[in-house]
């Protein structure tokens, strides 16, 4: 039998995700009302979910591994102008450095649940205690172009809890008001060509104490998921 020939996908590039043109801001969609956002509607709207459909489902794979299923917390932080837990991966990585990201990452054999692998990996990368999470449920897959399908969980946070960051995976913590992210008006839309194809995301960019953070990617994805669901 004659050899045959396989060309090898080529790798995504490195590009600067910060230096890719803006090509629409979705400040025409309405921003999410603050009082949606607070503790007791996101359990209502959680315990009673609504018909809805999620904007963002999958991007395009520059990657032929198998598949990898991962679970995300997203800790909203019940202050008195809630907030969302994020980090920063460290750019060692090799996969998704240096990106803002949720606590999170591979579901591991011995998790029962995608709650567990959530909870499990927002302890090991951030030090934050299950004890301080009351879980309010899942958003819909998201699968990254890396080959991860993540399962967002959704969690309330409590205030008074300390973070002990695992500097190997984490270069920093902070938080970002749910409002912001939850308002379109700060939703941007990117698009960069690559293999002969359109790659398509959102950014986020919030400035938090002169640090610009650029929220991206399948964070940024995921919470438009959130943004949709709240908005149905």
């Amino acid at each position: 039998m004659a050899n045959k020939l396989v060309i090898p996908q080529r790798p995504l590039p490195y590009f600067d995700p910060r230096k890719v043109p803006i090509v629409g801001v979705d400040n025409h969609l309405p921003a999410i009302h603050a009082d949606l956002l607070q503790p007791s509607a996101l359990k209502q709207r959680f315990a009673q979910p609504p018909v809805w459909h999620p904007e963002l489902v999958a991007e395009k794979r520059f990657s032929d591994k198998a598949l990898t299923p991962a679970s995300v917390l997203i800790p909203i932080v019940m202050r008195d102008r809630p907030t969302v837990l994020l980090t920063e991966r460290t750019l060692h990585l090799s996969n998704h450095s240096g990106q803002i990201a949720f606590p999170g990452g591979k579901a591991d054999g011995d998790d029962l649940d995608t709650t567990v692998t959530a909870l499990r990996e927002a302890y090991e990368e951030v030090g934050l205690h299950a004890k301080y999470i009351h879980v309010l449920g899942e958003l819909p897959h998201y699968s990254t172009g890396s080959g991860f399908v993540i399962t967002p969980v959704v969690g309330l946070v409590e205030t008074g809890f300390t973070l002990t960051r695992n500097p190997f995976e984490v270069a920093d913590t902070f938080e970002v008001p749910l409002d912001f992210l939850m308002n379109p008006a700060n939703h941007r839309r990117h698009i960069v060509e690559w293999d002969g194809e359109k790659r398509e995301w959102l950014s986020m960019p919030y400035e938090d104490q002169l640090t610009q953070r650029f929220i991206w990617g399948a964070t940024a994805g995921i919470l438009r998921n959130f943004y949709r669901m709240l908005l149905s």
